[in-house]
């Protein structure tokens, strides 16, 4: 709601009481109720996890559990992690074997996290976060879907299967309904590989072509076979934009340096067509920015965004970080 950002952390607590004793006077099922106790009782344990590792970049690998270390996407996987590890980023991934276990050993113990989905079969946990303390156990896929993109700043697919795709068109949605902070997505293939290359074809040939889709869609994602391109489409998102927020129907773009002179004419020039009224202005925090007192010093980009364009919002950040290639 509007005004959310007045209503303390106490006053929230007291509402959710409020709703547990409200079950209660519904007579809500017991198989209803303990779904709820256990989703919670998940998500607080969770989010204290996250909590100790605030402030660390974080991208998420997703890809099938049943790829075997011989196979060249474990391979290519392994080599990602290790890469996005040299670079400070925590590795989080399910926690599995295959793709999963991949990307942990290329990060390493020290900054490999994993969000495990208690299964029957398949999914116990790798040798690299098995009990480790920032190994997460979850019960049911919702919960585990809402750990995977909280705190993500950027998403890395490889080959997989029903899940796999389940995971890419999840984070495809939330970024096209605006459910998510924007966020870099790479599909990437082994070398040499069609897996996601066919994937796009499809989404391009089916999708897209029926209008299903828009264009700009299609900007929220890249596929690529090269281990490097796809670590620099996820490093290269930061390279000017560095968060956005919205307060009261503004949004504000922190940027992690100054854009050039010019650069705000141009914005005025290609994405007028995003405004819901007034115009782009570059600014300094605002007061509603506050508790966030270590973003106090980045520049802002500041407009009333109309909350409908977002894979053009998606190419605003491109334009962003191109005015410092």
């Amino acid at each position: 709601m509007e005004n959310s950002r007045k209503v303390t952390s106490d006053q929230i607590i007291a509402e959710m009481h409020r709703t547990v004793d409200r079950l209660a006077e519904d007579g809500a099922d017991r198989g209803d109720i303990k779904i709820l106790a256990r989703a919670l009782r998940e998500l607080r344990h969770s989010f204290r996890v996250l909590a100790e590792h605030k402030g660390i970049r974080k991208v998420t690998v997703f890809g099938s559990a049943r790829c075997l270390p011989d196979s060249p996407s474990y391979r290519q996987a392994e080599a990602f992690g290790r890469e996005m590890a040299g670079k400070g980023w925590m590795v989080v991934t399910g926690g599995g074997e295959g793709i999963m276990e991949a990307a942990h050993v290329g990060a390493g113990q020290n900054l490999a996290m994993g969000i495990n989905i208690l299964l029957p079969f398949e999914q116990s946990a790798n040798r690299i976060i098995a009990g480790d303390p920032k190994l997460i156990h979850v019960k049911y896929f919702f919960t585990r879907k809402l750990l995977f993109v909280k705190e993500s700043d950027g998403v890395a697919l490889f080959p997989g299967g029903f899940g796999t795709l389940d995971e890419a068109f999840e984070v495809l949605t939330l970024l096209q309904t605006g459910k998510s902070k924007l966020f870099p997505i790479v599909l990437l293939d082994e070398p040499g590989g069609d897996y996601w290359r066919l994937w796009r074809e499809f989404v391009a040939g089916h999708l897209l072509r029926r209008k299903l889709i828009s264009p700009e869609d299609l900007s929220f994602f890249r596929v690529t076979d090269d281990m490097a391109v796809a670590v620099e489409e996820i490093l290269g998102f930061y390279r000017v934009f560095h968060s956005m927020r919205y307060v009261g129907k503004e949004l504000v773009i922190r940027l992690s340096r100054p854009l050039p002179g010019g650069a705000l004419s141009r914005i005025r020039g290609e994405f007028s067509d995003i405004l819901a009224s007034g115009s782009f202005r570059l600014g300094a925090s605002l007061p509603d920015e506050g508790n966030e007192p270590r973003l106090a010093d980045l520049p802002r980009l500041i407009f009333r965004f109309n909350r409908k364009n977002f894979g053009r919002l998606r190419m605003l950040v491109d334009h962003l970080n191109r005015e410092h290639a």
